[in-house]
């Protein structure tokens, strides 16, 4: 893994929607993604920084060492990647075959996703925080399941 000091580093977009990076007196990349490396067990550490072709470029162990708009950047592109929908309510949920179908109530509204296999796409971040990760990869989060009303906590019982 190639170590490079932070602060040489510059992430930004250009234009708008493109997000680049420059070493300090070495090379730029015109398409980089972000990534965390372990975002279940160490959030908010070890960033990879990927090139276009998925390869990593370096890995920051404390990506807040960045020089402060990098930072910003970075945080904004890892906002895109990283859409997590906060639960509110469990309108319902059912098991299919190995599939659990389900329908609720977000930060970002009603919506309705299908896990599969619950061992692996339910994850419990603590004894009440819960990760649903659906087939096409968006999360879920249920910062704390009992913050949710009495229905929407006997669905999550019932099923995991």
């Amino acid at each position: 893994m190639k170590q490079i000091d932070p602060s040489r580093i510059r992430l930004f977009f250009e234009p708008k929607d493109r997000f680049r990076m420059t070493i300090e007196d070495d090379c730029s990349y015109i398409t980089v993604r972000p990534a965390w490396a372990s975002p279940l067990s160490n959030p908010k550490r070890f960033l990879a920084l990927l090139d276009s072709k998925g390869e990593e470029i370096v890995t920051l162990d404390d990506p807040q060492r960045l020089p402060p708009d990098s930072w910003k950047a970075a945080q904004e592109e890892l906002r895109r990647r990283y859409l997590t929908a906060t639960v509110l309510r469990v309108d319902f949920a059912k098991v299919e075959f190995g599939a659990t179908y389900w329908h609720v109530e977000t930060d970002r509204g009603t919506r309705d996703f299908v896990t599969q296999s619950l061992q692996e796409n339910a994850q419990w971040l603590s004894d009440h925080h819960l990760l649903l990760i659906d087939v096409d990869g968006n999360r879920f989060e249920i910062p704390d399941i009992r913050g949710l009303d009495d229905k929407s906590q006997e669905f999550i019982h019932r099923i995991l």
